[in-house]
């Protein structure tokens, strides 16, 4: 997410840190490197020298507390000011006395009929009973793209084919999902082709006939701060309404665009920063820029841990942490994580790990998957009990998965070594585990 503000900004601190004084030199040095990133991820120059003029401000002025080094308050202060800058800590929330109808609009090429399938998907994680209404009349293939998104997850699609008029589809929509008791009613919207005034102009004449309980705006971060005048129309518009932020994965210009929209008091609610439906975050302002300066994200961390583990996960996890782990329980691991999202993305929400080299990350991704192959070509036996395994397993297991016998003899000597670290650590060695993963 954001990789090149991320760079620039973990890089700007790590070259203050080592200084060995930090004086009035130190910190201008740090300030120009600030500015430089922020400006490189497109943020308005006028909102990137107010912001770094306060940190340097504080940074110069502030009195520091007693047993803080400097180094470390003046990295807090700039957590502070670039939290302030992004936004307010506003929570998106649904009446759970009463159904909620979401009306979702964006300009064409957004990414409008994606983030609904991912917005559904994220309130079924929160329990929600959710329906989708398919009202883009204009895009072909509109409708399709939106059940495929939602059907492997039990979502329901209300559409119809045939008819053009968008609101007589809303209206029989929404009567469908509050006769079978939906909570949650989303709306897809036909998307307008980089028009903000025609889009306003719908969002004004929907929102007064379908009287939705919230008023979703889809902002494509690709256009970095001319973000501000769409997100400007709609805070002008709507007064129950929120903005939603897409295409982060590696955007260029996604700093420049939340810091764009945050400027205009409009309510970020949400962030979408990659490809899998699951790929939609609640945005909190504090948290994101952990994230990005390196100081990492626990709570979001905590969050996904909890959506991907089972009942049984906490049993397995002591018996693992005992050093009782079995390689059926190895490749269970494997695939919690991948329901996490990339390792990158999970790395980004741990303290101190961004500092990992990405090569390292790309190796331990590129053993993972392989050794699901070489798991997978496992008997029930052999996945309980490795000690089993000879030269005949060996090859049986190599032509099963496509891989070399060199590959399946490492998979279980890093077993082995993870068994016997735990056992000895009791856990506490989760980063040399890491470490041995990728750097081998």
């Amino acid at each position: 997410m954001l990789d090149n503000l991320r760079t620039g900004l973990q890089d700007a601190i790590k070259k203050f840190v080592s200084n060995d004084e930090i004086d009035e030199q130190t910190v201008k040095e740090f300030v120009k490197d600030l500015q430089r990133s922020l400006l490189q991820a497109d943020v308005n120059v006028k909102l990137v020298f107010n912001l770094t003029k306060k940190i340097e401000t504080r940074a110069l002025n502030e009195r520091i507390p007693t047993g803080i080094p400097k180094r470390d308050h003046i990295v807090k202060i700039l957590y502070e000011e670039l939290s302030t800058t992004l936004g307010s800590e506003r929570k998106f929330e649904l009446n759970k006395e009463k159904e909620n109808i979401i009306l979702v609009l964006g300009i064409q090429g957004s990414g409008k009929t994606t983030t609904v399938g991912k917005l559904a998907r994220y309130l079924t994680k929160k329990n929600y009973s959710v329906g989708v209404i398919g009202a883009d009349t204009f895009r072909p293939g509109a409708l399709v793209q939106i059940t495929s998104l939602c059907e492997p997850f039990d979502i329901e699609i209300f559409g119809q084919d045939k008819e053009k008029d968008a609101l007589k589809i809303i209206n029989n929509g929404i009567e469908h999902f509050k006769k079978i008791g939906k909570e949650v009613i989303i709306i897809d919207t036909t998307g307008r082709h980089k028009e903000e005034s025609g889009l306003m102009e719908e969002m004004k004449e929907l929102t007064n006939k379908i009287k939705p309980d919230h008023t979703l705006l889809v902002i494509d971060s690709t256009i970095g701060q001319q973000s501000e005048a769409q997100s400007k129309a709609f805070t002008n518009v709507s007064s129950i309404g929120g903005i939603i932020i897409t295409k982060l994965d590696g955007a260029a210009k996604g700093g420049g665009a939340i810091a764009a929209v945050a400027n205009t008091n409009a309510n970020i609610f949400f962030i979408g920063n990659g490809e899998r439906i699951d790929d939609l975050e609640e945005f909190v302002s504090t948290r994101f820029v952990g994230r990005l300066i390196g100081m990492g994200d626990i709570q979001t961390l905590l969050q996904r841990l909890k959506e991907v583990q089972s009942e049984d996960q906490e049993i397995k996890m002591q018996r693992i942490m005992s050093g009782k782990m079995t390689i059926n329980d190895l490749y269970e691991q494997l695939e919690q994580i991948n329901k996490m999202g990339s390792l990158k993305k999970v790395m980004e929400l741990i303290p101190g790990a961004a500092q990992v080299p990405e090569k390292d990350i790309d190796n331990i991704e590129e053993n993972m998957e392989k050794w699901k192959f070489i798991i997978q070509s496992m008997t029930k036996d052999e996945k309980q009990d490795p000690d089993l395994m000879n030269s005949s397993r060996v090859k049986r297991i190599a032509k099963g998965s496509g891989r070399s016998e060199k590959e399946i003899k490492e998979l279980l000597n890093k077993y082995k070594q993870s068994k016997q670290m735990m056992k000895a650590s009791k856990g506490r060695g989760m980063r040399q585990l890491l470490k041995k993963l990728g750097a081998n």
